[in-house]
């Protein structure tokens, strides 16, 4: 008998107590057709990724914005019939909205951490609960992407550094621009390739128009000639809490550049194949170290 797969994505929704703003505040939500307690998620569309699912599930069912953080994990459960539904859960901070009664959800509860794993039915949706109390809530996001696919080298007749993206690069591009935005990202740096700056155009123009700010030490040449300057360039911009920032740069230079970062910081670097368009989402503490690592293999969606 074949199992189907059934993906959804959905969040830990979260915001900083009013009354203990260093402490989070968890959502959890009620749903009448199961009198039930739990986390907000929900089925991912067609031709939509996970990532993208877990936001608009939450909006959907909390009527809260939110931008995304670290990945907490991935539960799976039996459904009706030769079924399996696999949910990958975020952090998720709230940054606008309000909550309005709707035909899934009746009733939400902004509670104290403890409180919410004592209300929550489930005990994945409290294991999911424990990962995010695992490490500190207001971890900050920094993004490292490899640029979009470029044309062969051979059947360029110009200057490497000029060679643009070709057809499946600029979707892929396109793809980023809405996967990026998910994580809040306000600023852009790029290596000084037109493939890595074209990589990063569709998300610019899609902020109204961002500058993206071109970083010659993160190119492969720079950094096999001085690796040390692009350690600490990256550094000195993961480490800046304003905004959310992303780089672009090159694979011979992301692979080594991450190989040093977790030996640096003592992370473990997930499974990855380094591909083109493909995204680092580290989350950095207050002294500028990375504590959490995903890795994102591909902007495009992840399942029909």
């Amino acid at each position: 008998m074949n199992v189907r797969a059934v993906w959804a994505g959905g969040g830990v929704l979260w915001r900083p107590s009013a009354i203990h703003p260093e402490q989070p505040e968890i959502a959890v939500i009620h749903r009448p057709r199961y009198d039930d307690w739990t986390l907000p998620k929900g089925k991912t569309e067609p031709r939509e990724t996970v990532l993208a699912s877990a936001v608009r599930e939450i909006a959907e069912e909390t009527g809260y914005s939110v931008v995304l953080g670290r990945h907490l994990r991935q539960v799976t459960y039996a459904l009706n019939g030769a079924k399996r539904k696999h949910v990958r859960y975020w952090a998720a901070r709230a940054t606008g909205g309000e909550f309005a009664p709707n035909k899934e959800v009746d009733d939400l509860r902004w509670l104290a951490p403890e409180a919410a794993r004592t209300v929550l039915t489930y005990t994945l949706d409290r294991l999911v609960v424990d990962e995010f109390l695992a490490k500190p809530a207001d971890l900050h996001t920094f993004l490292l992407v490899r640029h979009a696919k470029a044309g062969r080298r051979a059947r360029y007749r110009g200057a490497d550094p000029d060679r643009p993206l070709e057809r499946y690069g600029r979707l892929q591009a396109e793809a980023l621009a809405d996967m990026l935005a998910l994580f809040g990202v306000k600023k852009l740096y790029a290596a000084d390739r037109a493939r890595c700056v074209q990589t990063l155009e569709p998300l610019a123009k899609q902020l109204g128009g961002r500058k993206i700010h071109i970083e010659p030490s993160f190119s492969e040449e720079a950094y096999a000639e001085d690796p040390e300057a692009a350690h600490k360039r990256i550094v000195a911009l993961a480490a800046k809490r304003d905004a959310v920032r992303v780089v672009c740069s090159q694979g011979k230079a992301i692979a080594p550049l991450m190989q040093w970062w977790a030996q640096r910081d003592g992370f473990a670097l997930p499974p990855n194949r380094n591909r083109k368009a493909s995204t680092w989402v580290l989350s950095i503490d207050h002294d500028g170290r990375v504590v959490d690592v995903e890795h994102i293999d591909d902007p495009l969606p992840d399942f029909e």
